[in-house]
């Protein structure tokens, strides 16, 4: 059931979800606010309270995201075989500036992350990464290689990838518009 919380005069829609965790946490994964409760606590209102200007914050840059996608439009002249030998020469150049051998690539649909590196040295690419432009291909590459020499997005891993990408902060808000055009056209 979908409920509402006024914040700064704007009233945000909200789904309340219960699982086996331990702490509450608020997520915007799709666009939409999800607040996640363990199982037996009734009231939400608390946790809403607590990071209104987290969830504002958040809210705003969604809307932004979402009006600056209108104007983007999806690079559908590749195709998946000729994408996954892009990715493959992205990779092998990437693993030579960087150092890193990479065990495996596999392109897949991705329900929420455009990549991923697991522990065992494989890459994965979510499969519509392909619609976009060259340059943000490219990017997420490396952002995942990144992941080799740190695991976590924290102060070391964005200066690792502002040696290469200065505008790093552009692409990601790129990136964001272009998750919200993608998941419109999945819906379609």
């Amino acid at each position: 059931m979908e409920k509402k919380v006024k914040i700064n005069n704007k009233e945000i829609n909200y789904k309340t979800a219960y699982r086996n965790i331990k702490y509450p946490r608020l997520e915007f994964r799709t666009g939409n606010l999800l607040v996640v409760l363990p199982r037996g606590v009734e009231n939400e209102k608390h946790i809403l309270e607590k990071h209104k200007k987290w969830i504002f914050k958040n809210y705003n840059e969604i809307n932004e995201a979402i009006k600056k996608a209108e104007y983007k439009e999806l690079n559908r002249r590749i195709s998946l075989e000729e994408f996954k030998e892009f990715v493959n020469e992205k990779v092998e150049k990437f693993s030579g500036e960087i150092k890193v051998k990479v065990n495996r690539i596999t392109i897949r649909k991705m329900i929420s992350k455009w990549g991923s590196l697991s522990p065992k040295g494989n890459i994965s690419i979510n499969s519509y990464v392909r619609f976009l432009p060259e340059y943000l291909i490219e990017y997420i590459i490396y952002h995942e290689m990144i992941h080799f020499l740190e695991r976590k997005h924290n102060a070391i891993f964005w200066k690792l990838i502002k040696n290469k990408y200065g505008n790093y902060k552009e692409y990601e808000k790129e990136l964001y518009s272009y998750w919200f055009l993608i998941q419109c056209e999945i819906k379609k």
